[in-house]
């Protein structure tokens, strides 16, 4: 196990080479039946950072990343922040034209990507470009002798420029110096008892191009020296095998991997018998299904919440005393948070039961972003706070329970309606497998509720049933006026529902 300790001056690939002097020999990364060592890993990282170099590119150039979860992905990764160049890292299942919006908007200058990728771009792919299972080997492996390269750069320099979904318009580009990276380790490091250990493997299923997989998932691995199994694509009964074989103790996950897996009875509870630590993240965990998967594995299900733009974590209930149905827990160590109103004061607690009114998350912290690409815009104030968007409220132990996100808030004659509210009520019905609100336009009311919901197969139950369930569970003016059956909700690759696509 490596000190957990590291400057935040460093350059984020330095996190490699300290795990290969601690222990080279040390499995970093196992996919399938290939492993690769620390050293080997450092080895990989060296010969890219070299490759690049020999390109002659200005200095922060853009590497775009289009790669599934495979051990190339972390050796390209790392060795362009070795170089001192920025990571773009992109969905590789992305459209051509998501993906040429991506390249364009960031000035990709060398794209390392799947054939698929490089097949549906054609001639606008930038000039340099590497394809996995093919060129990418030279660019990996390099001339013989590939002496240790020290990093360029580091601290405030752009690391990555990592492209957030959104709710409306076109995906922006969030600006990760290697602090921000850098920082959001040091602070869950100082969480008692510490959540990950060198001596840890930790399954790595969420997508590496996403803030959660890369930085919570694949950044950890590296900060502290464990080991990561890498999974390209999620399946229930499959990762329960890779859980057992691998020997797996931590899972970074997103709620449509534990809801699967709650549903998987005693195979479940037999492949979960060595792991220590369930995290859940990205987007809220349904309760029934966090219920369901504590009872059979006899473990709690720690949530946090977090951005891209925060490297990505703010609050974890690893930092809370106890595990609450719905709670995503306190800040972390090092991260401040507050919550306020529309005119930016504190939010005032209830004299009855102590909660607090619901509030915007605004948060401070070494962890945050730079600002939105390319004037670093949006970014902290000359305070330090950042305004997340995202609207909670903190019970009587100050434990935060997320209400919605500003921009989703419906407004029914002039009275606020959160959609997660109603969408969680929508999804404790027995017939209901998920739902998703939207607020339509009203002749009388200026907008009203609408629900979209997906049935349990077999299902029949109609929307006036549905209806009436919410009444009796909200106040009426939060309850659907129209609910429409859907096959299936489109989801983003960490299972956040896509509103703009239903908008």
């Amino acid at each position: 196990m490596q000190d957990a300790s590291i400057s935040l001056a460093g350059n984020f690939a330095d996190t490699v080479r300290r795990a290969a002097a601690a222990g080279g020999a040390r499995p970093a990364l196992r996919s399938h039946d290939v492993e690769l060592s620390w050293a080997e890993l450092d080895r990989q990282v060296d010969a890219v950072a070299a490759g690049l170099s020999r390109l002659d590119l200005t200095d922060g150039a853009r590497v775009a990343i289009a790669l599934p979860n495979v051990p190339e992905f972390a050796a390209v990764f790392f060795g362009v922040l070795r170089a001192g160049l920025v990571a773009v890292p992109v969905n590789p299942a992305y459209t051509a034209r998501e993906l040429t919006h991506v390249l364009s908007d960031s000035g990709t200058a060398v794209l390392v990507a799947t054939g698929p990728v490089l097949e549906a771009l054609g001639d606008s792919a930038p000039p340099v470009r590497y394809q996995l299972g093919k060129n990418l080997d030279q660019l990996l492996t390099g001339p013989d002798g590939v002496a240790q390269s020290p990093s360029v750069g580091g601290g405030e320099d752009l690391a990555v420029l990592l492209y957030t979904s959104g709710t409306a318009g076109a995906p922006k580009g969030a600006m990760l110096p290697h602090r921000a990276l850098l920082a959001n380790h040091g602070q869950l490091a100082r969480i008692e008892p510490a959540p990950v250990t060198g001596d840890d493997v930790l399954l790595l299923a969420v997508p590496l191009f996403h803030a959660y997989g890369l930085n919570s998932g694949l950044g950890a691995v590296a900060y502290h020296g464990a080991c990561g199994v890498l999974v390209e694509r999620f399946d229930p009964a499959d990762s329960l095998d890779v859980i057992e074989r691998h020997g797996v103790t931590g899972v970074v996950g997103v709620p449509p991997m534990f809801i699967a897996w709650s549903l998987m009875g005693e195979r479940l509870a037999a492949a979960w018998a060595g792991v220590r630590l369930a995290v859940c993240g990205a987007a809220p965990l349904d309760p029934a299904a966090e219920r369901r998967f504590a009872g059979a594995t006899g473990r709690p299900v720690h949530q946090g919440y977090g951005l891209t733009e925060a490297a990505p974590v703010l609050t974890s209930t690893l930092a809370s005393p106890s595990v609450k149905p719905g709670a995503i827990g306190r800040p972390i160590p090092g991260v401040e948070v507050r919550l306020v109103d529309t005119g930016g004061e504190d939010v005032l607690d209830d004299e009855d039961d102590g909660t607090s009114d619901p509030g915007e998350i605004v948060a401070r912290g070494a962890n945050l972003f730079l600002g939105y690409w390319p004037d670093a815009s949006g970014g902290p104030g000359p305070d330090g706070w950042w305004a997340t968007g995202d609207v909670a409220y903190a019970d009587e132990d100050g434990d935060l329970f997320i209400v919605d996100r500003l921009g989703e808030l419906i407004l029914v004659s002039g009275f606020n309606v959160y959609p997660h509210e109603v969408e969680s009520v929508l999804a404790a019905h027995e017939s209901v497998v998920e739902a998703a609100v939207l607020g339509v336009p009203h002749p009388y009311t200026g907008q009203t509720v609408k629900a979209l919901v997906v049935r349990v197969p077999g299902s029949r139950v109609s929307a006036e049933e549905l209806i009436a369930h919410c009444e009796r569970n909200l106040a009426r003016f939060k309850c659907p006026t129209a609910v429409e059956f859907v096959a299936e909700l489109p989801h983003s690759a960490t299972g956040k529902v896509r509103k703009g696509s239903l908008r």
